[in-house]
């Protein structure tokens, strides 16, 4: 909601013995609209003093001098940016509910491409063929030997983020940054990852496309190819979307100089959030409530009635559906054993429309591939892992490019005004 613009003070000079600024001046040196001046103090990022005897705000011009010298640096020298961090890239790019990488539709290049063909597309600008990943076994064996001495219970990026740390000690080239050495390590980290997971299903193909290695850690059901292709664009669908908050620690990495590994291993640690890897899982539990019930009306209520939001709706990137799901479902639809989990899917969708109208995300498609695939809840974020894993490594690597620890914003200091006395040490008499 709008906040009520104030009435302009007649005068905003010193107050207290600080100079303060008006909305307008703020504005002005800030190089927005006056809402937005209301939008920072909204957020922290701008404190706001009520004139004495008036309606209208004054801001300390400190305060307002050195927000708009750290969106300067941000945001390339450009104002009127609203205070957001913004990176160049050339990878992703979000527009009108669909995607692209590097300019080619991402779903079109799903449907007609295997995940390792897009990532190699993600890196390098090129398309390889038939390519496929495979992992040293030295690299494997102590990735799968760490994975193994976790405990059952360990989350997928648990053991993702062991199996990468584990990978990276037996890698002692892991240092160099160029692109060629950078490019090794994702073809071989990716497959590593897969292959040190615990398998759930034996499976004599231990080479082909990685979606059908990843299969047989995630489903103790036989596959078919209508589910591993499923499986396949699932990956591709995901390997990137734009500066998402895994992919954004990545860069952060990358800025000061980690290997590619560590990167990666920044990102594990920020999905396992449940606004970010872990709403699949979410969302698959909600389907299956939904199919034990018959019906999703009483399992709505009951999320709403606890103050949940609805997983798997609605995406603050795209106003209509999101192209992942839309893709994913079609390919979903040709696979007869979802057509149940397919059917819960609809129904979560049109009960939840009767008051807010949210299309179903990426999320409850890939629980509509995993509930309909014997998975557990947690493989929806096994399968964002694995995918975003060749994203990072694009990002990381455009990274390596860019100026080092350029991802260094400044801090808004809102504590006392210095300088301060030193504190008083507390006087503490232990007992006899």
């Amino acid at each position: 909601m709008t906040p009520m613009r104030d009435q302009e003070p007649s005068s905003a000079g010193p107050v207290g013995g600080e100079r303060r600024l008006s909305t307008k001046e703020a504005a002005e040196l800030l190089g927005v609209k006056p809402e937005t001046v209301y939008a920072y103090v909204s957020r922290g990022q701008l404190s706001s003093r009520r004139v004495p005897g008036g309606r209208g705000s004054t801001f300390d011009a400190q305060e307002v001098e050195a927000l708009a010298r750290r969106n300067r640096r941000e945001n390339g020298g450009s104002p009127g940016s609203g205070g957001e961090l913004s990176v160049r890239t050339r990878i992703t790019l979000i527009d009108k509910d669909r995607y692209y990488y590097r300019g080619v539709d991402a779903t079109e290049l799903a449907a007609r491409h295997t995940y390792e063909e897009v990532a190699e597309w993600l890196w390098t600008g090129r398309l390889r063929p038939g390519v496929t990943f495979t992992a040293p076994e030295a690299s494997v064996e102590v990735a799968r030997r760490a994975v193994d001495a976790l405990p059952e219970h360990a989350a997928p990026a648990d053991r993702l983020r062991v199996a990468t740390i584990a990978a990276a000690t037996a890698d002692p080239l892991r240092f160099d940054l160029s692109e060629d050495a950078v490019l090794g390590t994702a073809r071989t980290l990716i497959p590593t990852l897969v292959a040190a997971l615990p398998p759930v299903r034996h499976d004599r193909r231990g080479k082909g496309p990685l979606a059908h290695r990843l299969w047989t850690r995630l489903s103790g059901r036989p596959a078919d190819e209508a589910s591993l292709r499923a499986l396949d664009a699932a990956l591709a669908l995901l390997v990137d979307h734009d500066l998402a908050a895994s992919t954004l620690a990545v860069r952060v990495a990358a800025s000061a100089r980690a290997h590619a590994y560590a990167a990666v291993s920044a990102g594990l640690g920020v999905i396992e959030g449940p606004l970010h890897g872990a709403a699949s899982g979410l969302a698959h539990r909600l389907l299956l409530d939904v199919l034990d019930h018959g019906d999703a009306a009483p399992v709505i209520a009951d999320e709403l009635r606890a103050g949940r939001r609805v997983p798997g709706l609605g995406h603050r990137l795209y106003s209509g559906e999101d192209p992942r799901a839309r893709a994913l479902f079609g390919l979903l639809e040709e696979i007869p054993r979802a057509e149940p989990a397919l059917a819960a899917a609809r129904d979560i969708v049109a009960t939840t429309a009767r008051h807010t109208p949210l299309h179903a995300n990426v999320d409850l498609a890939l629980a509509v591939l995993t509930a309909s695939s014997g998975m557990l809840a947690t493989a929806g974020e096994t399968i964002f892992a694995v995918a975003r894993t060749a994203g990072w490594i694009a990002h990381a690597l455009e990274e390596y490019g860019e100026r080092p620890l350029r991802m260094r914003p400044s801090g808004l200091y809102t504590g006392p005004k210095p300088p301060r006395p030193l504190p008083e040490e507390d006087l503490w008499t232990p007992r006899e």
